[in-house]
């Protein structure tokens, strides 16, 4: 007969057949069981109760030797644990002596679908017992007094939700945290994980250019930088400096202003030079300020300085001949 895709295969459980004399009451079995609820045992083809055998390895220790017959003792596994791995019973077995007309026994608790009932050592089919509700059965014949009446129950596991040993098997949702050690070679770790404080990047601006004013109104020195915050709650310090020098014409006093622009807006005026007065005098300095800007934007943020002269008689001007004025934006978690 031919079959769409792979032939049907079925297998069967592992079992071992012994031959009784009527005085053998150890015999050696092909593997190890659990523990002498996951075997089935039974004598002249009667199921035999766990409390009549103990298990020591791959040996079958009986309380009294079964009769003698060829291959009347069967040894069916319902399980052969994995090394390492603790192991619970793949079987409880509850026994009863009946009183006259008694239908409803309670066993311990079960899996619907994964229990047999046997009454005088006899298996009862399914139509002989209601088992629905996983505490208790019911006969659906009456017992006679005296009968012994035996629920068997297996335990049921799932390994749907077990992670497979294979490379790349792991995802983040498995990993609750990682030690500090583990982490080694190329990691990029995200920086929303960050705690508050952290630097998440830095840019750096420079402007070397000389740029001279007369006039008392703010124009651009030519130092600009743009950042794009990774987050709207994100700070951004301001790093600056600026070589520059004022120069009065006559006996003058004079003032050199710098300003703070984000994006074309005014942020910050950040500082004049000390007014000073002199006669055709030129006063150089280096010029340094720090701001911290809560801009609350993701967007990208371009800032840049202006400067201004104080005194329309005289002159200032910014980086002169071999100076570099430099910018520096570092965004910080909060």
């Amino acid at each position: 007969m031919s079959y769409i895709g792979n032939s049907p295969s079925q297998s069967a459980f592992v079992t071992d057949l012994f031959n009784g004399d009527n005085s053998t009451t150890a015999f050696t079995m092909s593997v190890s069981p659990a523990n002498p609820a996951s075997i089935l045992v039974a004598v002249s083809g009667v199921l035999q109760s766990p409390d009549t055998y103990s298990v020591s390895g791959r040996t079958l220790n009986f309380s009294a030797a079964p009769p003698s017959a060829t291959g009347n003792i069967s040894v069916r596994y319902l399980g052969i644990p994995a090394s390492g791995v603790t192991t619970t019973a793949y079987r409880t077995i509850t026994e009863y002596t009946a009183t006259a007309g008694q239908t409803t026994f309670t066993p311990p608790s079960y899996t619907v679908g994964f229990i047999n009932v046997f009454r005088n050592g006899v298996m009862l089919g399914t139509s002989n017992f209601t088992a629905t509700n996983g505490t208790s059965v019911v006969l659906a014949n009456g017992a006679s007094a005296g009968d012994l009446v035996a629920i068997e129950s297996f335990y049921v596991s799932s390994v749907l939700n077990a992670i497979p040993a294979t490379a790349n098997s792991v995802i983040d949702l498995y990993v609750n945290q990682v030690t500090g050690s583990k982490l080694i070679g190329s990691q990029s770790i995200p920086k929303a994980t960050l705690p508050t404080g952290s630097v998440l990047q830095v840019v750096h601006g420079t402007y070397s250019t000389q740029t001279s004013s007369s006039s008392n109104t703010y124009a651009d020195t030519g130092l600009s930088a743009t950042i794009t915050p990774t987050s709207t709650s994100s700070k951004i310090l301001v790093l600056i400096s600026h070589p520059g020098s004022t120069k009065s014409s006559g006996n003058s006093t004079n003032s050199l202003f710098f300003n703070l622009v984000r994006n074309g807006s005014q942020i910050k005026e950040l500082a004049t030079e000390v007014n000073f007065t002199g006669t055709a005098l030129t006063f150089n300095n280096v010029f340094s300020y720090t701001y911290y800007d809560s801009p609350a934007s993701a967007s990208a943020l371009t800032y840049k300085t202006q400067f201004k002269n104080g005194n329309a008689n005289a002159q200032v001007q910014v980086q002169a001949s071999g100076d570099t004025s430099t910018i520096t934006l570092m965004e910080i978690a909060a």
